[in-house]
């Protein structure tokens, strides 16, 4: 009985000087930070504060669980309430480690100076117990934090990318991508199709998979439609091919060079359109450029494509001046016969295949592959229409 009144007076004794103490062992936790970590002395006036908060209620929280262990065991926790959440932003999680290190360490060293006579040791084993439920608090304290930013980080990838599917480019997007790590600069815009419905573990999944490839790649999935915009100075025909297992079954297209937000959205509708219109060409190649399914997107009703290809296939040739554009024309009309052609033009057929080559040099289409021939058909079916009065475009 007598050991126990003689034990309970100890702690009280202890607990009394603990309480009294508390503000020498902040302020030399705080001068031991600022003499063994330099990126302690370089914090901002106001996160040294932060810390100095964190510091003093670390302390505080200690005397209330070393008084009452059962019901302040989550104290702990609330240690890390006392400063604003940004502080997970400017210090990291292994620096807050070392503040409660060098908290732990400093209550120790002073562990004699506020137990009282044969309490030592219980103090020590006290502050070995909460350091070690204060590392934990912290660790969950960033856990928090980690899955609130990625949360967020979440959504707004998601507008963002949903605005480049629109091509919907206003004042705010380009604050967005930044806040997401994304900066103008080469960017390759991949679109094909998951495999199948991903389920949010599947889609999460997908998504670090694109990112080890890709660090800090825009990620969209919509419905069964995959999109991925990966900023990168690396090559973009690697990367793609790296990229290529990530999606599922069917045709994935590559957008056009895009190096600003503007560019990539275009870059973006293009590929959407090109998935939609791969089917139409049975050899098309997978991945498949955007530009290469120029014929196929206008039969989908893509306007875009239209312009493009009648400007790189059409307007060229025609602006080149002499026969090239009527010797082109003739061609086709003639079913691809260079004697046919030659013989409608009253020329020889030499003639006809120098000028067909001269079109080749000129858009980089030769209209002796049965391909190229497709596209520059499309491109002067088009630039006809669109140079006849009656028919506006």
């Amino acid at each position: 009985m007598l050991a126990r009144m003689a034990s309970a007076q100890a702690r009280s004794e202890t607990l009394r000087r603990l309480r009294s103490a508390t503000g020498r062992l902040s302020t030399a936790a705080l001068k031991s930070l600022d003499t063994e970590y330099s990126w302690f002395r370089e914090l901002p006036a106001q996160e040294r504060s932060w810390v100095g908060t964190v510091a003093q209620a670390g302390i505080d929280s200690f005397v209330a669980w070393y008084a009452d262990p059962q019901h302040s065991h989550r104290s702990a926790t609330e240690v890390f309430a006392a400063a604003p959440p940004e502080l997970t932003r400017s210090v990291s999680l292994q620096h807050t480690l070392s503040i409660v290190r060098t908290v732990v360490r400093v209550v120790e060293e002073h562990a004699e100076e506020f137990a009282s006579p044969g309490s030592e040791r219980e103090v020590r084993e006290a502050i070995l117990m909460y350091s070690r439920e204060i590392a934990f608090s912290a660790a969950e304290v960033y856990a928090r934090a980690a899955e609130s930013r990625g949360a967020w980080d979440a959504r707004l990838e998601a507008l963002v990318v949903d605005a480049l599917v629109r091509g919907e480019v206003d004042e705010d997007l380009p604050s967005r991508a930044a806040a997401l790590g994304w900066k103008p600069g080469p960017t390759l815009v991949m679109v094909g199709l998951t495999d199948g419905t991903l389920g949010e573990v599947q889609s999460a999944e997908l998504r670090r998979t694109i990112r080890r490839a890709t660090p800090g790649a825009l990620v969209g999935i919509h419905g069964e439609d995959l999109v991925v915009i990966a900023r990168t100075d690396d090559d973009h025909e690697r990367l793609s091919r790296h990229l290529l297992p990530s999606f599922g079954p069917g045709p994935v297209v590559i957008g056009p060079a895009a190096i600003t937000l503007v560019e990539v959205a275009r870059a973006t509708r293009a590929a959407l359109s090109g998935v939609v219109a791969a089917p139409a060409w049975s050899l098309t190649p997978r991945p498949a450029a955007a530009d290469d399914l120029l014929p196929e997107r206008v039969l989908v009703g893509d306007t875009a494509a239209r312009d493009r290809l009648i400007a790189i296939a059409y307007d060229p040739i025609q602006n080149a001046g002499g026969s090239l554009g009527d010797t082109i024309a003739t061609y086709l009309d003639c079913g691809r016969s260079l004697e046919t052609a030659a013989r409608t033009m009253f020329v020889h057929a030499n003639t006809v295949r120098y000028r067909l080559k001269k079109v080749a040099q000129l858009t980089g289409w030769d209209v002796l592959s049965t391909r190229d021939a497709h596209v520059l058909e499309t491109a002067f079916a088009l630039g006809r229409l669109r140079d006849s009065s009656h028919t506006p475009l």
